[in-house]
Formats: structure tokens, C-alpha cells, sequence
């Protein structure tokens, strides 16, 4: 079998929407396809390597995958991608013999609740995000050197964003909105970049003031427009990603939300 995007779209389309997991030619390359599956949803995590399932894999971690194989499993990667588990690998047969595997299974994702205008101040929006894109992982970057990334930069940096930073590490929100591991200058007008899109806009903060977690946000567009907005970044994102009236909406993209983790995490 010759393995392509169109491929894998094809044994996909052929799996499903709900629960569905087929074996695959022994002659296809396992690793291709997790190759592909990562070009496409970004880095995996291992539920089964080596036939020894990782004890943290719960129904909130993929475990759903690996109902249809049993005691079978060998090697399992997995993704969360929006309302949808996918899996690969390899698993034994009927026979036992090793055969590569395609498996996906319905994810249970928390119900993106409406953000109102007027929300209480109180709202921890860093918790919210966690609970619109589901996520479920343990903090990708939790010893990041803050002082020394400040002192760096000469400027202390939001609470909000370095939670974000420490929580998601590397990637992207829907596949679409990549966080920027440390902010970064270039626009001049005393903008500070945080954020970027695939369409090029930029989200930023206007470094006005002596209490980072009181700058607003500005969006830079492609066509070199400024809209400012008087929140914090977190609840930006959350915005962004639920309210369907944002002027930078996600909304209409996307029924579901989920972050797309660029590094490895076995």
C-alpha cells in the first residue's frame, strides 16, 4: 500500500465518524503512517509501546483506542483532535500475528460554554481555556526561567500568558493559532508579539503601563490594521475560539476545540 495524505484520508473516511479500527497490509510501514498522522495533528502520545500500556492512560487520555485490541496492542500512538480520538500502530491479530493497526474513537470534549461581554473579573480564563479545548495533558513546560526570559526582554510579561505557555508548550489552538514559546518585538509602537495565525495576523500586547497583567491586547492583520481589545490573552483565546460574533472568530471553523502539541509526549 502506498501511503499518502490521500491515503490515510481515504482509510479514515472508511473508519468513520464514531468508533471503528481496521488491521492494515503488513507490508505498509507503521512508522509512515504515524509520519503522516503527525504531519497532519501533530505530535502523538504513546499509549502502548512495546506491548506495556502507560498506567496514565485514562478515558480522558485515549484509552477508548485500545478497547477493540484487548491484551493485543503492541504500539499505540494516539491525537486528540477535536471531538475524535485517532490511533496507530501496530496490534496482534486473531492468529497473533503483529499486523499495523488504524484505529479511531469518539472523544468526549466539554460543552464550549457562551462567553458573555460582561463577565465576572473573577473568571480564571487559563482554566476555561483547559476546559474548551480539552485538555487533559500534564504541563508541557512547567520550569520555564521567566526571570531570565525578563530579564531578557526588560520587562516583566503577563501572568495569564505564561501559564498558557507552561500549561501548552508548543503548538498551535485548533491547529491554527500558534503560541509563541516567548514574546517577541518588530512591529515598534511598543508591541509585544505573543501570539500568530496561519493568516498571518499577529496578537500582541500594547506594553503600555508598569502591571503587565492590565495591557490589552492588539491584533495586527495581515493588512497592517491595529484592533485593540481590553482583555488579557487567555481570555482572548477563549473568545476567539467559542464566540461566533469576535471579529477574529474561530468559531466558524470549528464545532470543537483542542490544542495541537508540536513535541513529542511519551
Amino acid at each position: 500500500m502506498e501511503l499518502t495524505q490521500a491515503t490515510v484520508n481515504d482509510l479514515l473516511a472508511r473508519l468513520g465518524p464514531g468508533d471503528g479500527y481496521m488491521y492494515l497490509p503488513g507490508d505498509l510501514e507503521p512508522q509512515a503512517l504515524t509520519d503522516l498522522l503527525a504531519d497532519r495533528y501533530g505530535a502523538p502520545r504513546t499509549l502502548v509501546l512495546d506491548g506495556f500500556t502507560d498506567p496514565a492512560v485514562d478515558d480522558s487520555r485515549g484509552a477508548a483506542l485500545l478497547v477493540p485490541f484487548e491484551d493485543r496492542a503492541v504500539r499505540i500512538r494516539a491525537w486528540a483532535y477535536g471531538d475524535q480520538w485517532v490511533g496507530a500502530g501496530t496490534a496482534r491479530d486473531a492468529e497473533g500475528v503483529e499486523r499495523p493497526v488504524l484505529v479511531v474513537a469518539h472523544r468526549e470534549v466539554p460543552e464550549p460554554w457562551a462567553v458573555a461581554p460582561d463577565e465576572d473579573e473573577e473568571v480564571d480564563w487559563m482554566e476555561r481555556l483547559r476546559q474548551i479545548t480539552g485538555w487533559t495533558q500534564p504541563a508541557q513546560r512547567p520550569d520555564v526561567d521567566w526571570t531570565e526570559v525578563e530579564s531578557r526582554l526588560g520587562t516583566a510579561l503577563p501572568s495569564d500568558y505564561k501559564r498558557m505557555v507552561e500549561t501548552f508548550g508548543v503548538g498551535a489552538f485548533d491547529g491554527y493559532l500558534d503560541l509563541d514559546q516567548e514574546p517577541w518585538t518588530g512591529l515598534g509602537d511598543g508591541l509585544l508579539i505573543w501570539a500568530g495565525t496561519e493568516h498571518e495576523d499577529l496578537y500582541c500586547w500594547r506594553a503600555d503601563g508598569d502591571d503587565p497583567d492590565r495591557w490589552p491586547v492588539v491584533v495586527r492583520s495581515v493588512d497592517n490594521k491595529d484592533v485593540t481589545f481590553d482583555c488579557q490573552a487567555a481570555e482572548f483565546v477563549c473568545r476567539i475560539l467559542v464566540d461566533p460574533h469576535h471579529p477574529f472568530t474561530m468559531a466558524r471553523y470549528f464545532d470543537t476545540h483542542w490544542f495541537m502539541n508540536h513535541r513529542m509526549s511519551d
